[in-house]
Formats: C-alpha cells, sequence, structure tokens
C-alpha cells in the first residue's frame, strides 16, 4: 500500500511539474493553417487548449506584454500563471516555462520551419524568454 501511495504522489508531481493538462488559451487569426497545426500539437502534448480567433492581433500581444522584435503569428497564456507563449514554440518548452513561474514568456520568433506547425522538430530550434536569452533548444 505504501509503495501505491509513494509511486501515486511521484507520478502526480511529476504531472504538476509538466503541466500535464494545464490550460491555454491561444488567440489566432482564422485564416492561418499553421496556427492550427501548433494548436494541435498543444492537444497532442496533453494540454488543454481554448483557440480563440482574434480580428487584431497585434492589440492582443501588446495587451500580452509581446515583445514587439519577438513576434510570431499566434499569441497563448496559460491560463493559470499568465505566462505567454508566442509563435510556434514546442510542447517541451512550455513545460519548461510553466516549471519556472519567474519567467514571464518565452518565443519562437517569427515563423520557423523546424517548430510544431511549421515543420519537424530537429533539435536546433532555440526558444527565447522575452528578455532575449536563449531558453529551450528543441
Amino acid at each position: 500500500m505504501k509503495k501505491w501511495m509513494l509511486t501515486a504522489l511521484l507520478a502526480a508531481a511529476y504531472g504538476a511539474a509538466y503541466g500535464a493538462g494545464e490550460a491555454i488559451t491561444v488567440y489566432k487569426d482564422k485564416h492561418c493553417g499553421c496556427c492550427e497545426g501548433w494548436v494541435d500539437h498543444l492537444r497532442a502534448s496533453g494540454f488543454q487548449v481554448k483557440a480563440i480567433n482574434a480580428d487584431d492581433m497585434f492589440a492582443v500581444k501588446k495587451r500580452l506584454g509581446v515583445p514587439e522584435s519577438m513576434g510570431s503569428c499566434h499569441t497563448a497564456v496559460v491560463d493559470k500563471s499568465g505566462q505567454v507563449i508566442e509563435g510556434h514554440v514546442p510542447a517541451n518548452a512550455i513545460n519548461k516555462l510553466i516549471a519556472r513561474r519567474d519567467v514571464k514568456g518565452v518565443t519562437a520568433p517569427g515563423m520557423p520551419i523546424n517548430s510544431p506547425g511549421m515543420g519537424k522538430l530537429d533539435g536546433t530550434l532555440i526558444t527565447y524568454d522575452f528578455a532575449g536569452r536563449s531558453f529551450s533548444r528543441d
């Protein structure tokens, strides 16, 4: 019984630390196919995603504090923490973000071809925090 309880506690802690089932709201242009591909990547990675078609993405990015030089085609918010995800950030980097509440946001600037929704991850995609520091490599 003790082993089972310890196993259950460890599994719950692992899931909480790595964002399993975390709710994310995505703001996107309704005509953007790559945005839908990224949303699919998030859902396949276990996130609960609410996608909202926004008419003015510039206003969304400004309201959420996305640095202009780090923009991409869609913007998301981790519902629980308010952390911001800009662009085609892989699930692995989002899990890392969720575990680091001191980081306000992360971005995969532009529309990198080796990112979820755009193409296949190849281990060379660099994600940055909003201060411009390298955050993750996927």
